[in-house]
Parts: C-alpha cells; sequence; structure tokens
C-alpha cells in the first residue's frame, strides 16, 4: 500500500480532475464548518495546523484546476458569518485576514515578491515591522470626534458583531481620544493573559461551569456574551495594530502610525521591530519564538508589514488578503519554554513516571503545562540501549525546552537550549526511593522504568492492588468487587487486605454499620460478611498470587507453592535469601555498567571478577536459599528478586503478616505417590527430550510427587539429560548427582 502524500500539496498533486472536484466540495463544507466552530462559536473543532492544511489543500487544487474554483471558495472568505443575538455591523474598510508563511523559503519568497511587484532591486531599500501575532479575537473599534461610538467583530470581513457596550468594559479600550483624526477605526485583538486566563477557569470550576481549553477561546466567548456585565467581569486585554477608516492619515510609517496610536492610549506590543532585511525578520521571528513562554499571553506568529505606508498603498490588496503583510506562523506542534520542576508521579502498577512542569504555553490549541518525560534514561539523555538521544543533552530544572504536541498525543519534550541553561543547573538525581510510601524504588534489567516495591502499602497503588486482591483468581470474595474496594477505599474503611477481615468488626455493629451505607443492607451486608468468613482459609497459591508481587502471576504462585508447601517453609527462604537478593541486584548494576563499555577479553574478565567479588560477601545460608529459589523450575532470578525485594520491605512485610495472622494458609497437598520411586526428589531436566516436551516432563514428575528444579546443586536428587546436555551435566557430574537419560527416566517412572 503507498503512503498517504505527506504535505497538502502532495495530496493535492495526486488527485485528477473529478477527484479534484469532488474534493473541492468537501473542503468548502469542512473549512466552512471550521470557521463557524472557530469564529461563531468560540469552540474550535480541529486544530490551527489541520486548518491550515485544509486551506492549503483548497489553494492548491485551484491553482491545478482554476476552471474548478467554487462561488463559494474558501480561498474568498474571511472568518465567519457574524452569530445570532447581536446586531449586524457593516465595516466601512473591509477586515482582511493575512496570507500565511510556514517556513524560511516562504518568508523569503514573500520579500522577493514584494521587491518584484515594486519594481526594487535586491539592495534598494526595503523595511518591514515584525510583531508578534496575537492569537485572540480581532475588533474593530470607530471613533469620531474622538468618541468611542462603536465596536465590532471582524465577522466575515465585511459585516461584524455590533459588541460596543461589551468592548467599553475593556480597561485597555480608550473611551475618548485627544488629537486624533475626526473618523478613525483602530483594529487590534482582544485576548486574555496566562495568568487571568488559569484564575477564570479555576473561577469557573468553583461554580461548576464550563472552562475555556485555551485563552483565545476564553477572550472570544467573554466578548461575545450578551450580557455586557459578564464581560466587565472578564479579564480581557487589547493590543492595537492597525487601522481601517480614517478621516486623516496616522503618518507616513507602520511603526509611525503604531506609535502614534500609542500616545493615543492604546496599548501597542512592545516587541515590535524594524527589519531591514530578511536576514533580519528571521532573527527576530527566532527571537520571538524563543521567548513565547514568558511573553505572559498567546501567540502563533510573527506578523510582517511593509513599513512604508505609500507602497503599502501601491501594493494594495487581494481579494482577502494585503500584499504588504504576511504571517509567519509557529509550527502548530511545537513550542519552547522553561522547565520549572521535575515532579514524579506513581502508577497503579508502581511506575515511576517523571513529568515536567512547565511555564504554561499553547501548543496546538491547548494550553501546556505539564509533558512527559518518559523515564530516567530519557532524562539523562539516552535511551535504553545507552545510546545518545538529543545529542546526548540532559534534561534540567531550569532549562528551556521545546515541547511536542501532536493531536491528542501527550505532550513530550524534544530538545533543550543548552544556550540558555542556568549556571546553577544541576544534573537530575532520579529517586530511588517511592516518593508516595518511602519504599524502595528498583530498576530490573531491561526494563526501561523503575518501579516503587511498596505493593499494598504504597497509596499510590492500594486500590489497584486490592482488586488485584479479591481478584476471581485471588481470594474471589462474592459481593466484594472492583466497585465495592473503590468506594471502602474512598471511605476509609480499607486500606490493606487484612482490613477485609477485621470489617464485621469494625462495620457490623455500632453507628457506622455497613447495613446503613447506600446501596447496603442487612442482608446483602451479611452476605458479604459470611462470604469474607469463608474466605479465611485459602490456598497457598492464591496467596500468593493475591499478593500482586510483580512477576509472581497465577504460574509462578503455583510452582512456588508446589515446591515449598506451606507459607511457613516460603516465608522463612525467602528471609533467608534477603542478603544474596541484595547482592544479586548489585552485582546486575556492575554488570550492566560493565558491560557499556569496551567489550573486550580483559573487560569480561572484569565482569566476572566484579560479580564474584560481590557474591564473595554473601554468607553461605543465604546463597543456599537463594540457589533453592532460583533453582525452582519456571521461577528464576527475576521472580527471587521481586520476592526477596517484597518481602523485604518493611511496611510491606508488615502487612503481609497482618494478613497471614487473620487466615488458615492450606498446605499444598502433595500428590499420592506411595509407590512412586521419585516422590520427595529434586529432579533436574536438561538438553533436549525426544519423546516428550519438557512441560510434559515436568507435569509428569510433579504428579508422582518429585520437585522439578531448574538448575543443579548439591540438592538435586537426580538429572535427566538429553542430546546437548551442556553445563547441568557437567556440573551434576562435579556433585556426584545420578545422571540418566530419557529412556532410563521412562523405564523409572513406569516401572515405577
Amino acid at each position: 500500500m503507498a503512503a498517504e502524500p505527506a504535505t497538502p500539496e502532495d495530496r493535492a498533486a495526486a488527485l485528477d480532475a473529478a477527484e479534484a472536484r469532488t474534493r473541492l466540495a468537501e473542503l468548502a463544507r469542512l473549512i466552512a464548518r471550521a470557521n463557524a466552530a472557530y469564529h461563531s462559536e468560540d469552540a474550535p473543532e480541529i486544530t490551527d495546523a489541520d486548518y491550515d492544511a485544509l486551506k492549503r489543500e483548497n489553494a492548491a487544487l485551484e491553482a491545478r484546476f482554476p476552471d474548478l474554483k467554487r462561488a463559494d471558495s474558501p480561498s474568498e472568505q474571511v472568518g465567519a458569518a457574524p452569530a445570532d443575538g447581536f446586531a449586524k455591523v457593516a465595516h466601512a474598510q473591509r477586515m482582511l485576514s493575512l496570507a500565511n508563511a510556514f517556513d524560511d523559503s516562504e518568508l523569503r519568497d514573500f520579500v522577493a515578491g514584494i521587491r518584484r511587484y515594486l519594481g526594487l532591486g535586491a539592495d534598494a531599500p526595503l523595511a518591514f515591522t515584525a510583531e508578534p501575532k496575537i492569537d485572540g479575537l480581532s475588533l474593530s473599534l470607530r471613533y469620531e470626534d474622538g468618541k468611542l461610538v462603536q465596536a465590532a467583530t471582524r465577522g466575515d470581513g465585511e459585516v461584524g458583531e455590533n459588541v460596543t457596550a461589551n468592548a467599553r468594559t475593556i480597561a485597555d479600550i480608550p473611551h475618548r481620544l485627544t488629537g486624533a483624526p475626526e473618523v478613525l477605526e483602530v483594529r487590534g485583538e482582544v485576548y486574555m493573559s496566562h495568568a487571568d486566563f488559569e484564575e477564570l477557569n479555576t473561577r469557573q470550576t468553583a461554580r461548576g461551569s464550563k472552562t475555556f481549553a485555551n485563552p483565545r477561546n476564553a477572550a472570544a466567548g467573554s466578548l461575545r456574551q450578551l450580557d455586557p456585565e459578564i464581560t466587565r467581569a472578564r479579564p480581557l486585554k487589547f493590543f492595537a495594530y492597525s487601522w481601517g477608516e480614517l478621516s486623516a492619515p496616522l503618518a507616513e510609517t507602520q511603526v509611525d502610525a503604531i506609535d502614534r496610536l500609542d500616545r493615543f492610549g492604546f496599548q501597542t506590543n512592545p516587541h515590535t521591530r524594524l527589519c531591514r532585511s530578511a536576514d533580519e525578520m528571521l532573527e527576530h521571528y527566532r527571537h520571538i519564538e524563543q521567548r513565547r513562554a514568558t511573553l505572559g499571553y498567546d501567540i502563533d506568529g510573527v506578523v510582517y508589514k511593509v513599513n512604508d505606508l505609500g507602497l503599502q498603498g501601491r501594493l494594495g490588496m487581494r481579494s482577502t488578503t494585503p500584499r504588504w503583510a504576511i504571517a509567519h506562523k509557529f509550527p502548530a506542534e511545537l513550542a519552547w519554554t522553561r522547565l520549572e520542576a521535575i515532579d514524579i508521579q506513581v502508577g497503579r502498577t508502581g511506575a515511576l513516571s517523571p513529568v515536567a512542569r512547565l511555564a504554561p504555553v499553547t501548543v496546538g490549541g491547548v494550553v501546556v503545562s505539564n509533558a512527559t518525560l518518559h523515564n530516567e534514561d530519557y532524562i539523562a539523555g539516552r535511551d535504553s540501549n545507552g545510546q545518545p538521544i538529543r545529542d546526548g543533552k540532559d534534561i534540567r530544572v531550569g532549562d528551556w525546552v521545546q515541547v511536542y504536541r501532536a493531536g491528542d498525543v501527550i505532550p513530550k519534550v524534544a530538545d533543550v537550549d543548552l544556550t540558555k541553561r542556568p549556571d546553577d543547573a544541576a544534573p537530575y538525581a532520579f529517586p530511588v526511593t517511592c516518593p508516595e510510601c518511602g519504599s524502595e524504588a528498583v530498576r530490573e534489567e531491561g526494563d526501561a522504568v523503575r518501579r516503587c516495591t511498596g505493593g499494598l502499602v504504597c497509596p499510590a497503588q492500594a486500590v489497584e492492588k486490592l482488586k488485584h486482591f479479591v481478584s476471581r483468581a485471588a481470594f474471589d470474595i462474592d459481593g466484594l468487587g472492583a466497585k465495592q474496594v473503590e468506594q471502602f477505599y474512598k471511605d476509609g474503611w480499607i486500606r490493606e487486605p487484612a482490613d477485609i477481615f477485621a470489617l464485621q468488626d469494625r462495620y457490623g455493629a455500632g453507628l457506622q454499620q455497613l447495613k446503613n451505607k447506600e446501596g447496603w443492607g442487612e442482608k446483602s451486608a451479611d452476605n458479604l460478611f459470611a462470604a469474607i468468613a469463608e474466605k479465611r482459609s485459602i490456598s497457598l497459591k492464591r496467596l500468593l498470587f493475591s499478593l500482586g508481587i510483580r512477576h509472581v502471576g497465577e504460574v509462578a504462585s503455583a510452582d512456588l507453592a508446589r515446591h515449598f508447601a506451606t507459607w511457613t517453609a516460603m516465608a522463612q527462604t525467602v528471609d533467608a535469601a534477603r542478603s544474596a537478593g541484595t547482592a544479586a541486584r548489585a552485582a546486575e548494576e556492575a554488570v550492566a555498567t560493565e558491560r557499556s563499555r569496551a567489550a573486550d577479553e580483559g573487560r569480561r574478565a572484569q565482569i566476572t571478577a566484579t560479580r564474584d567479588a560481590i557474591w564473595a560477601d554473601v554468607p553461605k545460608e543465604a546463597r543456599a536459599a537463594w540457589e533453592e529459589i532460583t533453582g525452582i523450575d519456571g521461577i528464576g532470578g527475576t521472580v527471587a528478586m521481586a520476592l526477596v525485594t517484597a518481602f523485604g520491605q518493611e511496611a510491606e512485610r508488615a502487612s503481609i503478616d497482618r494478613l497471614v495472622v487473620c487466615l488458615t494458609v492450606e498446605p499444598e497437598e502433595a500428590p499420592a505417590t506411595s509407590d512412586s520411586p521419585v516422590a520427595g526428589k529434586t529432579v533436574v531436566f536438561t538438553g533436549s527430550l525426544q519423546k516428550m516436551t519438557r512441560a510434559e516432563a515436568k507435569a509428569r514428575a510433579e504428579a508422582l510427587g518429585a520437585k522439578v528444579s531448574g538448575s543443579v546443586s548439591a540438592k538435586t536428587d537426580l538429572l535427566v539429560a538429553g542430546p546437548g546436555a551442556g553445563s547441568k551435566a557437567k556440573k551434576a557430574a562435579e556433585l556426584g548427582v545420578e545422571t540418566i537419560d530419557e529412556d532410563a527416566w521412562l523405564a523409572l517412572i513406569r516401572d515405577g
């Protein structure tokens, strides 16, 4: 299947005339709908980037097939028709939109086109103003004899909405001007600052009212209220940047005209600059883009205008845009802002996820103040394989960072500007303990994420762990499902599994009784208490699975239960193996560090020496216990590490002990194997078995009362070796362990 064309222009180029006719009709419908949502309803349905892409595709199709241009072509329209509820105002001069440039080359083409149109050579002086493009709502203010007589929105460019009463409530809009022409239409943008937007949304939330997606929507919705008092209560601002009808010229240049508006009392943008070349225009664009998040209000690009008003007059207008101006848009999905803090969030599985707290900036039409930082490797500037990302640049608090957002994708930090890094910015130290419960946070080999080991006692994991505890394969308590667990946790009735078995003692009598709780009655409460009591007796494998220890699923729980038979035996072995588990993790981390360096013979020898040195200090009993756990077939080092870590956390272990006291843990019943020749023996299978699978061999051995281990040790009674047996056969010979082949094994269990 061919890939979809990458750009709007590519999509247009891929269509024939018949397809283009259909697509132009669809584009007219989509753009008209987007215009109405944005301009009339103040509730955009698509992003600015998607809107711009539709417009560009429409323009490209009309350029290829000019005879197919529709009467209702979006290229001939500005804004949207005025909404009902407001009186209509005809603009004395049309309020046009601006052509857009999306990259440096389009800006240079704009400058070159101006020179060609005016017949100016490459060396002839030509200046432009460059100012931030405010992301707000366009407004035209008409003054007669210095008095504000009318305010109107842009509407469709020819007819707008009369919002005079609302405009009078905005502090930045003067009611009277001194020294102004007899007729003066001042045009500009109504907007809302980031701080005011946040405060407004806070008030809206407190009232239970609708919140706004971004400051532009908030400003537009506030200005277009039918009740001016609502507008008065909203913190709107106004920047003046242009004019419409004039009875006398303001000045000879754009710069001087804006300066005169400033003297009349209007707010004008202090970041406007005069540029004398495309290079200077692009330099100011980069400067504004970098400062975007510090301005305190939303912008979505930079607007360039020919400075000489006489030249503006010569250049004139197209049907919907002036030839003498262009908007250089920022990439809709990208913005630069400051990283103010890095917080750690703990997920329901215990994963520690770093989150960037940012100075708010609007990206893709949404105010972004948080972004994911993925994991500790991403912060450090490397991938999970240790290879550099972002050219190896790490991320630090105080950094100036580029934020990326596309569609509904969670915002990400894409890049770092090292030239703006504060001198005192320190490398981020990722926590090794859980910020929620203080338990150790470990990162297993091959895992990109560090995880809290607190389990049941970690507040961030508690509800999900409790849901797992009562799940079907665990305690499966009738009447106590996920919904009830959530409610009881919210009410403070259940914080850990042991609380479930004290529920009747605490909430079966007295003022606060379960039967009086909404959705419960005496019968349903009694039924729940009875169901809980019934589960006080539980099998070892179900208990192990219910604890929700990472990597200890149903199969591992069953393997552990078969091997240890009792809770006491298992707990004692896990406790004994604790120091060996600590050594195993240290060795794992040391080996990982060594492997990240050059892999020569000397380095391999160093890895072995490092591992041996760490294990040398482990007591014999701890090592034996560790080998017993890791030797259980199907368990291995990962599960063993998870077990000793969970049992070794003081708070987690105390919670488990409180639970076990409430229970009768049924020993795992051994199969009836009084006549089995392998009952009670520890058997290891190695090599390739020819007449049965490894799983079949294991199941048969366990049915006959044998324990199946995955490794050879002094406790091994029998090694069954098929073709290809290697290190296990060698170790069995060293330890004097009896070794037989598959045929001998089959004869043994058959004859037995």
